[in-house]
């Protein structure tokens, strides 16, 4: 790989880590606004998605490592949305799905080899995760020019 292709991926990298720092914070929110006694399934899944993307971010955390650089660090404090209903809950765990997936779309982009795999695969569990949570499908996740 290039230069120019190293630092390209490398930025992607830092992206992508940056939107599942925000992607973290945000499902802890949703996890205090959903309640584990009367929506179960719902509060399931929220602990499933935060998992998901806590192990991701580690993975990305590494990845920018062995590129040499310093990892993005988590912003001190995120912009939050109202969530103070469930339906509201669902679709910000859609628009947080569908975000990363347009993060992991550019990563696909910018990645070679086991690299660009890993992120198609990220992509489309994103893009799986938002129907999960009540979205509609769509023609190509995480490129909405398309």
């Amino acid at each position: 790989m290039g230069a120019v292709a190293a630092a390209e991926e490398l930025e992607a990298l830092q992206r992508t880590l940056a939107a599942e720092h925000a992607a973290v914070h945000l499902l802890g929110l949703l996890g205090a606004q959903t309640s584990q006694s009367a929506q179960p399934e719902r509060f399931a899944l929220v602990v499933a998605r935060h998992a998901v993307h806590r192990g991701r971010r580690d993975q990305l955390v590494e990845a920018v490592r062995a590129q040499g650089a310093e990892p993005v660090a988590a912003e001190a404090a995120y912009q939050l949305p109202s969530v103070e209903t469930p339906a509201r809950v669902a679709r910000v765990g859609v628009e947080l799905e569908r975000d990363c997936a347009a993060v992991y779309a550019a990563l696909v982009g910018a990645s070679v080899d086991d690299g660009r795999q890993w992120a198609l695969d990220a992509l489309v569990e994103s893009a799986l995760a938002a129907l999960e949570w009540g979205g509609t499908p769509e023609s190509f996740p995480g490129a909405a020019e398309l």
